[in-house]
C-alpha cells in the first residue's frame, strides 16, 4: 500500500502543499504574499490574515494536482515551528482539523529540519542525487544562518550558528538601507551579478570558533553609506551595483570561511547548502570553486527549494511517518527553536 503524504507549511509569509508519495512529489503549491513589499519587512498579522485566505485554496489545488483524494492521505506533515506564530496557527490548526476529520496520523516537523531535508525531495522525472550520511550543511536564511552536522535525518547538531542576525536578515536591512526595496535578497543577487565586488570593503567579525555574526558588518554597511553620502547624496545610485557586489563578497566570504573550518576539523566533504538565502548566485559560486579547490561533494537545491515550501515538510513527514513517529492533537505551535 502506498504512502501519501500532505505537507504543509506556513512558517512565514508563503502559503505552501505539497503532497508527497512512496518519497515521489507529486504537487507543490506555494502562494506567496506580495502585501508586505510595501512596508519593507513581513507584517504578521497580515500574514496571518493571507494564510487564512490562502490554506483551503492552496491546499485543494496541490491535491488536485496530485490526482489524490483527501480519503487517500496516509498522514498530514506540518510546520510546528519556528516561525511567526500567528502564520503557524493557520497551518497547524488546518492540519489538525483536516487530520480529524480523516482520522490519519499528523507528523509535526522542524522547519529547520526540512530545509536541511529538502535534499532528498525525489521528483518523478528527475535524477536526485542525495548526499550520504553524515554530511555538513549550511543553512542560510533570513531568519537562520547555522552549520549543522547532519548524521541522520532525525541525528542532526548545530556546531556552528549565528549569535545576533541571520546572513538573510543582514541582506534584506542593507537592502532596505539602501532604498531598494523587499525582500532585499533577490534584489541585492541582481544588482551584484552587474558589479565589482573588489569595490568596497566592509567589516568582518572575530568570532570564535564556529559561530557567526552579522550585526557589525550592518553597522559598518550603514555607517560607510552615511559618510559617503555627505560627499554625494547620490551615491547610492551612482554605486549600488558595487555596493551589491562587495556586500554580498563579504556575507558569502563569511559563511564560506567557517564553512571551510567545520569541513577541515571534521574531515566530512559531504557539503551541502539549504535555506532561502542558498538561491544567492555569488554563495552557490562559492560553492563550486570549494568543491574544484578542497575536493567537496556538493549539493545545491533547486531554486523552488531553496524558499519556504511544503515539500520539503512532506518529504521529513514521508520519513517520520515511516518511523511512526506521530503528533499528538495537543502539540501547539512554538516561535523558537533550534535543531536538536
Amino acid at each position: 500500500m502506498s504512502t501519501i503524504i500532505l505537507g504543509i507549511e506556513s512558517s512565514c509569509d508563503d502559503t505552501s502543499a505539497a503532497v508527497i508519495k512512496d518519497g515521489v512529489l507529486l504537487s507543490s503549491v506555494i502562494a506567496s504574499q506580495a502585501v508586505h513589499e510595501a512596508y519593507g519587512g513581513v507584517v504578521p498579522e497580515l500574514a496571518s490574515r493571507a494564510h487564512q485566505q490562502n490554506i483551503v485554496p492552496v491546499v485543494h489545488e496541490a491535491l488536485k494536482r496530485a490526482g489524490v483524494a483527501k480519503e487517500d492521505l496516509s498522514a498530514i506533515a506540518f510546520t510546528r515551528g519556528p516561525g511567526l506564530m500567528g502564520s503557524l496557527l493557520v497551518g497547524v490548526s488546518f492540519a489538525k482539523g483536516l487530520a480529524r476529520s480523516l482520522d490519519i496520523p499528523m507528523v509535526e516537523v522542524n522547519h529547520l529540519q526540512g530545509h536541511v531535508l529538502a535534499h532528498f525531495i525525489q521528483e518523478p522525472d528527475g535524477e536526485n542525487v542525495q548526499p550520504k550520511y553524515p554530511f555538513i550543511c549550511l543553512l542560510v536564511s533570513g531568519g537562520n544562518s547555522q552549520i549543522i552536522r547532519v548524521n541522520a535525518y532525525n541525528d542532526m547538531e548545530v556546531l556552528g550558528q549565528t549569535i545576533d542576525d541571520a546572513a538573510g536578515e543582514a541582506i534584506d536591512k542593507c537592502s532596505k538601507v539602501m532604498g531598494l526595496g523587499y525582500p532585499g535578497g533577490p534584489i541585492i543577487d541582481k544588482l551584484a551579478r552587474q558589479g565589482n565586488p573588489e569595490a568596497f570593503t566592509f567589516s568582518k567579525p572575530h568570532i570564535p570558533g564556529y559561530d557567526y555574526s552579522f550585526s557589525g558588518l550592518k553597522t559598518s554597511f550603514l555607517y560607510s553609506l552615511r559618510d559617503w553620502m555627505k560627499e554625494d547624496p547620490d551615491f547610492v545610485e551612482h554605486h549600488k551595483t558595487d555596493l551589491a557586489a562587495s556586500l554580498e563578497k563579504t556575507i558569502v566570504d563569511i559563511l564560506m570561511d567557517k564553512l571551510r573550518k567545520v569541513v577541515k576539523d571534521t574531515g566530512i566533504k559531504e557539503v551541502a547548502v539549504a535555506g532561502g538565502v542558498s538561491a544567492n548566485n555569488g554563495l552557490r559560486n562559492a560553492f563550486c570553486e570549494h568543491a574544484k579547490k578542497y575536493g567537496w561533494n556538493i549539493f545545491i537545491p533547486k531554486f523552488g527549494y531553496t524558499t519556504d515550501n511544503a515539500a520539503m515538510i512532506a518529504i521529513t513527514g514521508y520519513y517520520k511517518f515511516l518511523d511512526k513517529d506521530f503528533c499528538t492533537i495537543d502539540k501547539p505551535a512554538y516561535s523558537r527553536v533550534t535543531i536538536k
